[in-house]
């Protein structure tokens, strides 16, 4: 007998794939942003978590302030998260300026082979045929994104390296967020992620890149934006969604970032989009709903 679902708890239930569609689309445009905030790479990751900062608390404060019993602060699994994260941007920061947009997202949203990888290798994790089968549309509509791009170009080699790295430190940083929501909500974590970030990105954006400060108002608003909305909004409605969903499915969702980068850098910044392109993001698409996670609709 098919189960109907109360209109509050169909809510429930898709309110996690919503802050997952829409934290994807929001981390998606940060390339675009990278680009246009003049300043070196490390220096954008820096302000990119910096800048987020008084959003996060206040967003921390008014969940804490709310909540029924406080959780652990600081846990294990969030502050290797921060780890993690900055690991991740720096990669990320330097692919995005040494090879193609597209090139660079598609590297980097190849996190979801990561988690698979290192899910089973590290925590036993399983996954389901539907989750294979649709990392499988996701990869081949990955790699059709960047088909026209894919081309041996020596240039290009060190971006092209450092966004694969970037996948692998997205990838566990997806196992650590998982772990970390399971001792405190999403916006704690978030927040944390970002404390501990920020400290080692500094650091790098010092001794690497020199100068953090952008020459006009246009790189303060593109540092602005991706502060605010792909990481306070994006990261945090990711950490969100890994509360309530399997992390393997949500690791594939975040694919879409290849397409909405693919489309963002063709509106902003030139980047032309073929039918090949195209035929790719209805790949993902279609991955991402294979592997959808089944509710049972069902009873005896």
């Amino acid at each position: 007998m098919s189960i109907v679902l109360p209109a509050e708890d169909r809510r429930s239930k898709t309110a996690p794939y919503a802050a997952l569609v829409v934290g994807a689309l929001a981390m998606a445009i940060s390339p675009v942003f990278v680009r246009l905030a003049e300043v070196g790479p490390f220096a954008s990751a820096f302000w990119r978590v910096a800048l987020a900062l008084p959003a996060l608390w206040a967003w921390c404060k008014f969940t804490d302030d709310g909540a029924a019993a406080p959780r652990q602060a600081f846990s294990r699994p969030a502050v290797l998260a921060g780890v993690l994260f900055a690991g991740d941007l720096f990669f990320w920061h330097l692919s995005i300026v040494h090879t193609t947009i597209a090139n660079a997202t598609f590297f980097a949203t190849a996190a979801p082979v990561w988690v698979v990888i290192f899910g089973w290798l590290l925590f036993r994790q399983r996954v389901s045929r539907a989750v294979l089968y649709g990392l499988g549309f996701c990869v081949l509509g990955g790699a059709a994104l960047v088909a026209q791009s894919m081309r041996l170009d020596f240039d290009r080699v060190p971006g092209d390296v450092s966004g694969i790295v970037t996948g692998i430190f997205f990838g566990l940083y997806f196992l650590a967020v998982q772990a970390a929501r399971g001792k405190a909500g999403a916006a704690r974590v978030t927040f944390e992620i970002s404390l501990v970030s920020v400290v080692i990105l500094f650091g790098i954006a010092v001794t690497l890149d020199g100068s953090l400060l952008p020459r006009s108002p246009t790189g303060w608003a593109a540092l602005a934006g991706m502060a605010l909305i792909s990481h306070a909004g994006g990261q945090g409605l990711l950490s969100i969604a890994l509360g309530r969903l399997p992390v393997a499915f949500s690791a594939l969702v975040i694919f879409l970032e290849a397409i909405a980068a693919a489309l963002f850098a063709w509106m902003l910044l030139g980047e032309a989009v073929t039918g090949v392109q195209a035929c790719g993001g209805a790949a993902i698409v279609v991955g991402i709903w294979i592997a959808r996670p089944r509710a049972a609709t069902e009873v005896a």
